[in-house]
């Protein structure tokens, strides 16, 4: 019984893994909705702000697998973002831009508007501009989907997560300063941090080619050295106080720009990812507590209203420019409803330079919950309205 209560409880953790995991397949087979929703709320339940039955997650061991699990989801985000086609269509960075000039602006008036501070407003408008990719590829793997929405919906979401943790660092960066008083420190901590995660991820991305090209690797061998590579960029990002967020992104697509082609039948890098990433939406749901989604509730409500109305916008703005109907372009903003695993990944990298942020942002669990769970749905009905979903099977 001690390994049931103890603090690591990774006894309890497994247990909460495999109900997640059925209540995932139940929600799926008899309500189609996305599984890793139903994930977020087992472990927002089971939590130890809520049940009390789930360690805290920054007591346990299960913090390390749940990186590695958002790692391993980034990677193939980077690898599956085609960076010429930004170039080719300069209209999508413009949508992505105007998506956060919008977000910022609105976020941050109304943070301002119910009496927050101006960093408190730059901090939360800052992860607000964030459409998660882990949940957006999560959803297009699961769903199988595929077509102009759905790529959209990547390669936008992975454009808003880089630009998302510049401005994070940033502001983060000026936080710093009013504590410290030192601007270079300030400024140079926050730009070394960013420049060394990509060059952290540069790096190892340029090794490997040659490292696989010398072993004469098949695509199966391929994908397994470059899951060995995602854990090993992982922990070597927490070790040095490194984004391993931005870190695995550039990774992958690194690995993209250098012709590593890896086995199309590991999505997700197999049962095993797969695993890994159902341990990392429980964990994203034990992280919340509903003491915070009271205290900042109609404020978070307003920080999701403004991030949906913004993202519609914008794609309804550069649609018909950047190559899709007025539909399917009000679909795209709809599909990148999602943020919350990559805010609470941001914000726990904060405590890694010794700043606590997790308490001091109340208004983010309301939204980081809702988005939890309905993000993802939002996804699959903007891939399902844009019929970008395979038929299923015909009844017999």
């Amino acid at each position: 019984m001690s390994a049931l209560t103890s603090p690591g409880g990774e006894l309890v953790w497994a247990v909460a893994a495999a109900l997640a995991w059925l209540i995932g397949e139940v929600a799926a087979r008899l309500a189609s909705l996305p599984r890793i929703s139903a994930y977020a709320m087992v472990g927002f339940a089971l939590s130890h702000a809520q049940l009390g039955w789930l360690p805290r997650p920054s007591d346990s061991s299960m913090m390390v697998l749940a990186n590695i699990g958002l790692g391993l989801v980034l990677f193939e985000c980077g690898y599956r973002t085609n960076l010429r086609w930004f170039v080719v269509n300069p209209w999508l960075g413009a949508t992505s831009l105007v998506q956060s000039i919008l977000i910022f602006a609105g976020v941050h008036t109304a943070v301002m508007q119910f009496g927050g501070s101006p960093i408190t407003a730059a901090l939360l408008a800052a992860l607000a501009l964030v459409a998660s990719p882990p949940e957006v590829l999560r959803v297009i793997n699961e769903q199988r989907s595929s077509g102009q929405v759905t790529e959209r919906l990547l390669h936008l979401s992975v454009l808003s997560a880089g630009l998302a943790v510049l401005l994070f660092n940033a502001v983060v960066g000026f936080w710093a300063f009013r504590n410290t008083g030192s601007l270079w420190q300030a400024a140079a901590g926050s730009a070394l941090m960013f420049a060394a995660s990509i060059a952290l991820g540069t790096g190892l991305g340029m090794a490997l080619p040659p490292l696989l090209r010398w072993l004469g690797a098949t695509h199966d061998l391929a994908t397994a050295a470059t899951a060995m590579a995602v854990v090993l960029l992982v922990v070597l990002a927490h070790q040095l106080k490194l984004s391993s967020v931005l870190a695995t992104m550039t990774f992958g697509l690194v690995v993209r720009q250098r012709r590593i082609v890896l086995s199309p039948a590991q999505r997700d890098f197999g049962p095993l990812g797969g695993l890994l990433q159902m341990v990392l939406f429980v964990f994203l749901g034990a992280s919340v507590s509903w003491v915070r989604i009271v205290d900042g509730f109609w404020l978070a409500m307003l920080i999701v209203g403004v991030r949906i109305v913004s993202q519609v916008l914008a794609s309804l703005l550069f649609a018909r420019a950047s190559g899709i109907s007025w539909r399917k372009g009000a679909l795209t903003g709809l599909g990148l409803a999602p943020l919350s695993a990559l805010v609470i990944a941001l914000l726990v990298e904060t405590r890694y330079l010794g700043i606590n942020l997790m308490d001091q942002l109340s208004a983010l669990a309301g939204a980081t919950l809702l988005m939890a769970v309905a993000g993802p749905v939002l996804t699959r009905l903007s891939l399902k309205w844009a019929h970008e979903l395979p038929d299923p099977p015909a009844k017999r």
